[in-house]
């Protein structure tokens, strides 16, 4: 699903201004006026070697890296303000629940990877792509985070997509004995979510269907290796082994870009 040379330069550069902005709340020393001062810093990530993502199944799901996983949840829960939430969901068209999701998640990587800088736009964007922040097909994002109908890709068998073989761990999550299914409003392969899953609001479930695990997972995953998202190079490898597809990346900045301008009026 990779593209040719002129859509790659076009995501790079983007008259200059695209970028600049979709990036602009993960620049280093960006400011966050919308982080609730009196929240506890949550502690850094556990110690292991991470190297970089792989490319995805090229179906629009994270993949799996051959890394250690990340599952500890944060002992304390940062936050962005309440005020700061609803005037970005009101601006953006995007469920509370999930400004909240993603804007916790931007927090927990500047305290565990202040080198990442992976920004809410950024995750904003693939959420919105994955699957509407939960609301594919009809459904309803809940206060808890989970969609009132199960976010569930399409089968993998081979039509047109990769070919991967559901295991009694997998079906348990998206009910097909036969093939494998992406899960969840990030559309998470569930052996990817066996190593990046974690457990973002403590309710004692790391869960891919839940979107505040799931936009945490994701950041996570974008981090992985290093990566420096302030960069326009670092952003667009951390997005394109997310979806090893150009147009994917491309739709990804367009639309953190969207989120970028609204949400700073």
């Amino acid at each position: 699903m990779k593209t040719s040379g002129p859509v790659l330069a076009a995501v790079l550069t983007c008259g200059g201004a695209l970028l600049a902005t979709a990036l602009a709340v993960s620049s280093p020393g960006a400011q966050r006026p919308w982080t609730l001062a009196e929240q506890p810093a949550p502690p850094a990530a556990s110690a292991g070697s991470v190297t970089a993502p792989a490319p995805d199944a090229g179906n629009g799901d994270a993949a799996g890296a051959d890394a250690e996983p990340t599952v500890v949840a944060p002992a304390a829960l940062p936050a962005a303000d309440p005020t700061w939430i609803a005037d970005v969901a009101a601006a953006t068209a995007i469920p509370p629940v999930a400004v909240a999701a993603y804007a916790r998640a931007d927090l927990v990587l500047g305290a565990e990877q202040p080198g990442c800088h992976v920004g809410w736009t950024t995750l904003a964007a693939i959420g919105n792509l994955e699957s509407g922040h939960g609301t594919h097909g009809g459904a309803v994002l809940g206060d808890d985070g989970r969609s009132s109908i199960p976010v569930i890709g399409p089968a993998l068998n081979g039509a047109g997509v990769a070919a991967i073989a559901a295991t009694p761990e997998s079906t348990a999550w998206h009910g097909d004995p036969v093939w494998d299914h992406a899960i969840g409003p990030m559309q998470f392969l569930p052996s990817s979510w066996e190593r990046w899953g974690t457990d973002a609001d403590a309710d004692g479930v790391a869960d891919p269907h839940d979107i505040d695990d799931a936009a945490l997972a994701a950041a996570r995953y974008l981090c992985a290796g290093g990566a420096d998202l302030a960069t326009a190079e670092g952003w667009h490898r951390a997005v394109l082994s997310y979806n090893h597809s150009e147009e994917y990346v491309a739709a990804v900045l367009s639309r953190a870009d969207a989120y970028a301008g609204a949400a700073h009026g």
